[in-house]
């Protein structure tokens, strides 16, 4: 998986990504499978997360409706991917993800939302590195 940008919100993430190997439904239903189990288990080990009771019910309660969940269900079983195909596509994706914490009120500029590629663009690469497209 190469990462050209991201931006991981409260709710939800936005990715632009491509998969070196012509796969990217694959790619990402693992990257969704891993990150699951790791923030799961994150969240059951954390004696300073207030909600882990409630997030690890939530989560079940999910997966008990779900016929392709074993046990909880950490992400929405639907994504929304958007093809990109010009540099102009790209650009307004990256635009709209980096502009996401600033609609929600979370930060003034992009590029000062700590979980975003917006400070990777900005010459600030401590937090994630990425693909610089």
């Amino acid at each position: 998986m190469l990462i050209y940008a991201y931006c991981i919100m409260p709710s939800h993430i936005h990715l632009i990504f491509s998969a070196t190997e012509d796969n990217p439904s694959e790619l990402l239903r693992d990257f969704k499978g891993y990150t699951s189990r790791q923030l799961i288990k994150v969240i059951k080990e954390n004696p300073q997360e207030s909600r882990k009771e409630w997030l690890l019910y939530m989560m079940k309660k999910a997966g008990s409706k779900n016929p392709t969940v074993t046990n909880k269900q950490f992400w929405q079983q639907h994504n929304q991917p958007i093809e990109i195909w010009s540099p102009h596509v790209f650009t307004q994706k990256l635009n709209y993800i980096h502009q996401n914490p600033v609609e929600a009120g979370l930060v003034v500029k992009p590029e000062d939302y700590k979980y975003s590629s917006a400070r990777n663009y900005s010459e600030d690469h401590t937090v994630l590195e990425i693909d610089i497209h």
